[in-house]
């Protein structure tokens, strides 16, 4: 994919202005993204998008070698990046261990992404805190976790 799907604005300011975007806080310290490190951005992103539905916020290649792809799960304010060609970035595919998507039911999201695909296992009770663990392509693990209080 050649045509980015965000822009990289040309005048930051325009970015803080839009009420979409609000700024940070004096103090704060936003995590917004997360590093997960894939053989093939391509497939990568198929899984996120298709399988997984997050949203294809940012693909762009800013200079030659370098390309920075940003998905987003429904809801969240944290997203992961694909990269390449960023060597601050460069980790070995795969290791990434639990990240977690918190839903609000663990069955009916195993079952959504079951029928996407995903092989999702059992969900596993811990005392009250509820699990059900997955994989992406290059082994990056992610679970489920719903807790019910919540």
């Amino acid at each position: 994919m050649n045509d980015p799907v965000t822009e990289i604005p040309a005048d930051p300011t325009a970015v803080a202005a839009d009420p979409g975007n609000p700024p940070v806080l004096p103090g704060a310290y936003l995590l917004e993204l997360v590093p997960v490190p894939v053989t093939d951005i391509d497939r990568a992103i198929g899984f996120y998008r298709d399988a997984l539905g997050f949203a294809l916020d940012v693909d762009v290649r800013p200079v030659d070698g370098v390309r920075i792809v940003q998905l987003t799960p429904a809801g969240s304010a944290c997203s992961i990046s694909l990269t390449e060609g960023v060597p601050a970035l460069t980790m070995p595919p795969g290791t990434v261990r639990g990240l977690h998507l918190v839903v609000a039911d663990i069955e009916q999201a195993r079952a959504q992404l079951v029928e996407r695909g995903v092989e999702v296992g059992a969900v596993e009770d811990m005392g009250g805190v509820f699990y059900a663990y997955f994989a992406d392509p290059d082994g990056n693990t992610w679970c489920l976790q719903h807790m019910p209080w919540r």
